[in-house]
Order: C-alpha cells, then sequence, then structure tokens
C-alpha cells in the first residue's frame, strides 16, 4: 500500500528570493533545531546547460530514518540517505526538486517532489507545490502493521514539511532585509 499526500503553500516573497531560501534550507546553521532530522548535506554535482540554460544539481542528503523508534530498532538502522535532484528553469522561472531515498529501500520507498513557480494570480508571490509517496514494503515481522507505519510516517513527513516551510520563510524574510537580487550558490 502506497500512503500520498499532495500539498500547496503560497509563499508571499517573489520567486527568485524563495529558490534562495531553497538551496539555504538545509545548510543554514540556525535551521538545526528547526529541522533536526537532517544531519548532513551534501552536493555531488552541478552543471549549468549552456544550451537550454538549466541548472541541475544532485545533492546526498542524510536524515534520522523515518517512523516509530521500534521500528529503526527492527532495522537497526537510525539513518537514511537520500538524493535530491534539482532542475532549475530561470527563463521559466520553474525549480523543480525530487528526493528520494536510497537506502532503506527493500523496507521503505519514500519520494517527494516539489516545484516552485511564480503564483498565476500575484507574479510577485511563488506558489509551491509538494507531492510525497510513502510505501513500507510489509516483511513477515510487520505486514500487518504496514499500514499504520505508513500513516505514523506520513504524519512526521507532513509535520516536517510544515518546519521546512517555516525555515524557508523565515530566510526569504532574511533576503529581503538584504534586499537579494536573486539565487545564490
Amino acid at each position: 500500500m502506497v500512503k500520498a499526500y499532495t500539498q500547496e503553500h503560497v509563499y508571499k516573497h517573489p520567486w527568485e528570493r524563495v529558490t534562495s531560501a531553497a538551496w539555504r534550507k538545509f545548510t543554514d546553521p540556525e535551521n538545526k533545531r528547526i529541522l533536526p532530522h537532517i544531519l548532513e548535506v551534501d552536493t555531488l554535482n552541478r552543471k549549468l546547460d549552456s544550451e537550454t540554460g538549466k541548472f541541475y544539481t544532485t545533492r546526498a542528503i542524510t536524515v534520522h530514518a523515518p517512523g516509530p523508534w521500534f521500528i529503526r530498532k527492527i532495522l537497526g538502522q537510525d539513518i537514511c540517505h537520500c538524493v535530491e535532484s534539482t532542475v532549475v528553469d530561470a527563463k521559466s522561472k520553474s525549480m523543480q526538486l525530487t528526493t528520494c531515498n536510497v537506502s532503506l529501500k527493500k523496507f521503505l520507498e519514500v519520494e517527494e517532489k516539489t516545484v516552485y513557480e511564480p503564483h498565476p494570480d500575484n507574479p510577485l508571490w511563488t506558489l509551491a507545490k509538494q507531492r510525497t509517496s510513502i510505501k513500507i514494503k510489509p516483511f513477515s515481522a510487520l505486514a500487518s502493521m504496514a499500514e499504520k507505519v505508513e500513516q505514523k510516517c506520513a504524519d512526521k513527513f507532513l509535520q516536517n514539511s510544515v518546519k521546512g516551510r517555516e525555515v524557508m520563510e523565515r530566510i526569504c524574510k532574511y533576503l529581503e532585509s538584504e534586499k537579494s537580487p536573486g539565487i545564490s550558490l
């Protein structure tokens, strides 16, 4: 069974500021207290396609393994490694992030897709659309609990996405006070 949810959020900030905040979301030391599940973020590669003008990045993200503590105990693993792939198209003002786990895949598959684009009704604002799917792969010891575990994981992801938006808003306000013109990497 797959647990999936979608969310939309309107940032009352321009696309350039919101995408700048997205790059800083996990790396700003002040965010450690709000996003304590993020342990480490490393940029694996960056590429600017000179023909299309699109910017591609891949980052490795290490997080505390999702789910209830007893599941982590059974799995014998407290951390989960994820890969985030990002495509920024500055011409069309679109930033698309796809994050999925690369460890624990025999037990759990998580995929999160987020798109930042100017709000269709107010181009000075940014619309974020997020879709997350969580699939617990039942194994004999937990087959009957898979649905409950998926729900617990989904609840935790929802809580963390609220915290992530809080961080983004804080960074946007900071960038606004700096009068930052755009993306800084």
